[in-house]
């Protein structure tokens, strides 16, 4: 059976980026957002690889447009991601977007699907390519707030920087979800970052 997870790198109160992303700042207007959140990644990726790897092992993946590009409205055709040419997914990804698009075949075995049907749609497609496999809901936070407010994501995977970014006009993890009952699994903390697991409570 499928299980859907969500790894996510937040602040203590609860952001991943800020507002008004573009293609030279992907976190938006907060100098150092990314680099403050995701020190923890590259520290990760040489003491404990097989943690990082990890976080990319799902069999399909879900994220919003902002994931792949900052841009709005009609597509730039042009644009292949933040990735390069080698994206580090290696499996389906399907983007939540308005605007349809060609999928996109990738090197390294991804290739992203652009769904213009909404997140229910996206989540059914991911799963049939998973198969047996699990699928990562990979952001970013209003995608994810989004399937936690429809309780499709069973698993919840939070590594929490130490520092409030405070950040007026962007999105915070757990906004409008309503009540959600989680069990915890497991909190470990290591270097510059709590690693918080949590699982859906069963209804």
């Amino acid at each position: 059976m499928t299980t859907v997870t969500c790894d996510l790198s937040v602040s203590l109160d609860g952001f991943a980026a800020g507002p008004h992303p573009t293609r030279e700042r992907p976190f938006g207007d907060v100098i150092g957002a990314g680099e403050v959140l995701h020190t923890w990644l590259l520290e990760h990726a040489e003491d404990h690889p097989r943690e990082v790897t990890g976080i990319l092992e799902a069999d399909a993946y879900v994220m919003g447009r902002g994931m792949f590009s900052p841009d709005t409205g009609p597509w730039d055709l042009a644009w292949r991601g933040w990735w390069g040419d080698g994206p580090p997914y290696h499996a389906p990804v399907f983007v939540l977007t308005h605007h349809p698009r060609e999928p996109l075949e990738m090197a390294g075995g991804t290739t992203f699907h652009f769904v213009a049907d909404g997140a229910d749609e996206a989540l059914r497609r991911a799963v049939d390519a998973a198969g047996d496999g699990d699928v990562s809901i990979a952001g970013g936070v209003s995608t994810v707030n989004t399937y936690l407010a429809a309780r499709a994501i069973d698993e919840l995977r939070l590594h929490v920087a130490p520092v409030v970014l405070d950040i007026a006009g962007a999105t915070r993890l757990f906004d409008g979800v309503g009540r959600l009952d989680l069990d915890a699994v497991s909190a470990r903390h290591a270097g510059e970052v709590t690693h918080l697991v949590y699982r859906r409570r069963a209804d």
